[in-house]
């Protein structure tokens, strides 16, 4: 059959059309096809990462578990702080008791000699010290105002004071950053820490890359590389905190430290691995 030149052209264009909208189609079904491979992919990746991070996470390969709820561990791998302010005696006086959430048993900052906020006073610390590594920390606040404190190095709080959104606050590489508070599970629930942590850097015994940290709150990013330029809180809050208004950073690793400031906090599945970061990179 012979087509006209004018319905040729119409039928050409009519092909032209019906081919544009096909390819549209598999463009669109190819999208979604890969969109939802990706968010497959996606969702089995973050589950697979988040076995490491946020509350009850696992151990990462090569970590050493340093408080699993026993009173074994924490005198075999724990000890008092001696600062300047110290008022207690060993045997330490933190209670191991039940976790009223999930069982077991946790660790609670009970020494009578802390009431009124007196940190210093009776603070434990691991006997092992550390320079660069990873922690994993867990952390209950029973009671509105609780306070207390994560130390990185005996020198640099990560901060624990529920009600304060303040750069002095819950979350807070203390005085340094804001206080990520949205990310904070609230009293009587059970919240963590996870840290990369990078110890301040020396050449002929002056400071000349300061200590940085990324932090995860539960599960949420919340701190990225940031830089600590001081220790916070005099000479009874840590190492080199009387040393030039705790400018005086030295070349000295130290160990973790939890505080005691009077208040019922209590802490679980705590562990590190040491590491050694060359890079001012603390991103994980």
């Amino acid at each position: 059959m012979k087509i006209s030149g004018n319905r040729q052209l119409r039928f050409q264009i009519k092909i032209n059309k019906r081919l544009t909208v096909n390819k549209q189609r598999f463009s669109m079904t190819t999208i979604l096809h890969l969109n939802l491979i990706a968010a497959i992919f996606f969702c089995f990746t973050s589950v697979h990462a988040d076995e490491h991070v946020g509350v009850g996470a696992k151990p990462i390969q090569g970590s050493e578990v340093i408080f699993d709820g026993t009173r074994k561990m924490l005198d075999s791998k724990w000890t008092y702080w001696k600062g300047p302010r110290f008022s207690s005696s060993l045997p330490i006086k933190w209670k191991i008791v039940d976790d009223p959430v999930d069982g077991g048993t946790v660790l609670m900052t009970d020494d009578p000699v802390a009431a009124g906020g007196k940190f210093g006073t009776s603070d434990i610390v691991t006997k092992k010290k550390y320079r660069d590594f990873r922690l994993h920390v867990e952390f209950r606040v029973a009671k509105k105002r609780g306070n207390s404190g994560v130390y990185l190095q005996n020198r640099y709080e990560i901060q624990i004071l529920d009600g304060d959104k303040t750069p002095h606050g819950m979350g807070a590489v203390i005085n340094e950053s804001e206080s990520p508070y949205d990310a904070y599970n609230g009293t009587g629930n059970w919240n963590s820490y996870d840290i990369l942590f990078r110890a301040a850097r020396f050449q002929n015994g002056k400071r000349t890359e300061k200590a940085m940290v990324t932090m995860y709150f539960n599960g949420k990013k919340v701190h990225s590389n940031v830089e600590i330029n001081k220790v916070w809180g005099g000479a009874n809050s840590g190492l080199d905190g009387g040393n030039d208004g705790g400018r005086g950073i030295t070349d000295v690793p130290g160990g973790l430290k939890l505080q005691n400031e009077g208040h019922d906090v209590r802490y679980r599945n705590i562990w590190i691995q040491e590491l050694q970061l060359d890079d001012a990179d603390t991103t994980f």
